[in-house]
């Protein structure tokens, strides 16, 4: 009983020191349409049976000194879902001394992201201040003492690489399993999110969802690996922007250290290596699929940026017998599908690919009916939600895509596919 009461007060010490009384941890996780702030904790300062929501009011500055932020976004109040008594971590308890309060969140919230896109440097994270106040009795609380990314906390974000003179960054999720070797899920993020911070490779359009147990349970187990450009993946050699028309000046670094990350990790089954991305990202993975067709076992590319027109007959050649699921929106104005995705895939179809599909939506639109309302679009170009919600089933023509006669999702197929015995890596 002594050494359990004398535990208590430590535990109850350490926890007073992460939390003064008037400071607040921030959770912040990522949704379709990027990271929110959707819960804080506070101190109490005493312990407590009940608390309502209604007694609270947050408001939140948003600043940065990277650029500009809109003033219509540059302040505002957030609205609180509910508020309940829990321990330190967040977790409901019948009494306590903290108390965590859930906001509201949403595709046109745009004051509950702590990112901001700027033209001239993408998405980063910025200067995020709540006050919580506490109308009934007085109290204040207006200091961050920590905060938590949800499923981005389960990567290292600390992966550095080298080659040439190229620099790249990266996150990498290594998962709990049993199992001797696991599969390797890549993905390559959009134009908005390079840089130096893998988090914001991340979180930036909810990558961190290959990390979840509703996907990680399809693959029995998989690691994840995000690597970051400083700039963008399609940053040519000429210091413009490349569609495929001249090379890039990231292919080779790349791909160096995808086989570096393989070698260090010998849990990686080399034989089960998925290349996916987004835009930027998409146009960086089939770059690399033309480049080592050898190497990967499929590849699931959302809103493509390689035109097709940049593509050859020999590398269409190279990659029919490659397994590649892309997933586009009719209506996207960024990578426009009539001249990326829709001839790429016609051309692999009419060359014999057999095992090549393309989810063709009409819009992008709220898979939960629930954030942005029934029937809300997002843009066109965002069709990597059908790939990271793991929505994605059908072919072109509407059929479902299949494994021994099952339809699957996408994710249920890229766990399916396995290099031919005997390829060499």
């Amino acid at each position: 009983m002594k050494i359990k009461s004398i535990l208590s007060i430590f535990l109850l010490a350490i926890s007073s020191i992460a939390f003064a009384q008037n400071t607040y941890h921030l959770g912040i996780e990522g949704f379709d349409w990027g990271p929110n702030a959707n819960k804080v904790i506070i101190p109490l300062g005493s312990t407590q049976k009940e608390i309502s929501a209604a007694d609270f009011q947050i408001f939140v500055k948003r600043s940065s000194t990277q650029g500009e932020i809109p003033a219509a976004v540059a302040a505002g109040k957030r609205d609180i879902l509910t508020a309940f008594i829990s321990d330190e971590k967040g977790f409901k308890t019948e009494s306590g001394n903290f108390a965590t309060l859930l906001l509201a969140v949403g595709p046109t919230n745009s004051i509950a992201s702590p990112i901001q896109y700027f033209r001239t440097g993408g998405n980063k994270w910025i200067d995020y201040n709540l006050t919580i106040l506490n109308a009934k009795t007085g109290q204040i609380w207006n200091k961050e003492s920590s905060r938590s990314l949800g499923l981005t906390d389960k990567f290292d974000v600390s992966g550095k690489f080298s080659h040439k003179d190229i620099n790249l960054t990266y996150g990498l999720f290594k998962p709990t399993t049993a199992k001797e070797k696991s599969p390797l899920l890549i993905w390559l993020h959009g134009g908005g999110e390079g840089g130096t911070d893998p988090t914001i490779a991340i979180i930036g359009n909810k990558a961190n969802n290959y990390a979840s147990d509703a996907i990680q349970t399809i693959f029995e187990g998989a690691y994840v690996l995000a690597p970051q450009t400083p700039t963008r993946w399609m940053h040519s050699v000429s210091n413009g922007s490349t569609s495929g028309k001249e090379n890039d000046i990231y292919n080779e670094a790349l791909f160096a250290l995808i086989q570096d990350v393989v070698k260090n990790n010998p849990g990686i089954d080399a034989s089960r290596i998925y290349l996916g991305g987004c835009s930027n990202g998409g146009y960086m993975s089939l770059k690399l699929i033309f480049l080592h067709p050898e190497y990967f076992a499929a590849g699931y590319i959302s809103a493509l940026a390689y035109k097709s027109e940049f593509a050859t007959d020999a590398d269409i050649q190279k990659i029919k017998n490659i397994p590649i699921w892309f997933v586009h929106s009719k209506d996207d104005n960024t990578t426009k599908p009539d001249e990326t995705v829709v001839p790429m895939y016609n051309r692999l179809k009419a060359a014999g690919a057999k095992n090549t599909y393309l989810s063709y939506y009409d819009h992008v639109t709220d898979v939960t009916g629930v954030f942005g309302g029934e029937n809300f679009q997002y843009m066109g170009h965002w069709s990597w939600i059908y790939s990271h919600d793991n929505r994605a089933s059908k072919d072109m023509d509407g059929s479902p895509v299949k494994v021994n006669g099952k339809p699957v999702t996408i994710m249920e197929w890229l766990a399916a596919q396995k290099l031919p015995t005997g390829k060499k890596k």
